[in-house]
């Protein structure tokens, strides 16, 4: 994923950095509105971490300008320190499509721009998602595996389609939390229960397992051998 963070916060850049290019994640870096501005409209960031407060621009101008002059609709991440309402209608009326208070979690950061990085790459892609022998319709809300109609759930066609949508990667119980509970967390271990009802469906009736869990980090499907 290449990233583009603008942040004027020295210490917050470096944690960012710290954490995200171990992984593999490309990033650029601008520390005030203009320089950021110019790295968003000539380069190709994936997603855009966007300091609210910066020098010689602020981030809803530099949002707004973004949105005018792109036609990508590269998503956007809003970082501040305001936790009003209003201020995050703000925000989201600027462009912006999420927004993280000061503090943050790194984990929380990640979670938020895996999930808009797959939503905007799987924007005008083919709506059926397959895994060997196993198929999704994300359009008609249909999963079949081998031929065979699953039934499922509101909730575990939303796990599968995340899960299909990352084939290869391991998605985090967090990520997997917010995209069926958004940023209300669940009681107690809900999604163990959710995960067990998908791999019942999707899984126990065949030879081949897909569904895998990663102990201590969270899930992935995929046809290799774990």
């Amino acid at each position: 994923m290449h990233i583009l963070l603008i942040e004027d916060n020295r210490d917050i850049a470096a944690n960012v950095f710290d954490y995200f290019e171990p992984q593999g994640h490309v990033l650029d870096y601008a520390a005030d509105g203009p320089s950021g501005l110019r790295l968003a409209l000539e380069g190709v960031p994936d997603v855009i971490i966007l300091d609210l407060m910066l020098p010689g621009m602020d981030g809803l101008d530099v949002c707004r300008t973004v949105r005018e002059q792109t036609p990508r609709n590269v998503p956007i991440l809003m970082l501040t320190a305001r936790d009003h309402l209003e201020d995050k209608l703000v925000g989201f009326e600027a462009g912006a499509d999420d927004y993280l208070v000061k503090p943050f979690s790194l984990q929380d950061l990640e979670v938020r721009l895996n999930a808009l990085h797959r939503r905007a790459h799987n924007l005008g892609q083919q709506s059926v998602l397959r895994v060997a022998d196993l198929e999704f319709d994300t359009r008609a809300q249909q999963a079949r595996r081998a031929g065979q109609p699953l039934k499922l759930s509101t909730t575990t066609r939303k796990l599968l389609a995340c899960l299909m949508a990352n084939t290869g990667r391991v998605v985090s119980r967090r990520e997997l939390e917010r995209e069926i509970r958004g940023d209300d967390p669940p009681e107690g271990d809900v999604l163990r229960a959710h995960i067990c009802a998908l791999r019942s469906a999707i899984d126990k009736p065949f030879e081949h397992g897909l569904l895998h869990t990663i102990h201590g980090t969270g899930y992935r499907i995929t046809d290799e051998a774990v």
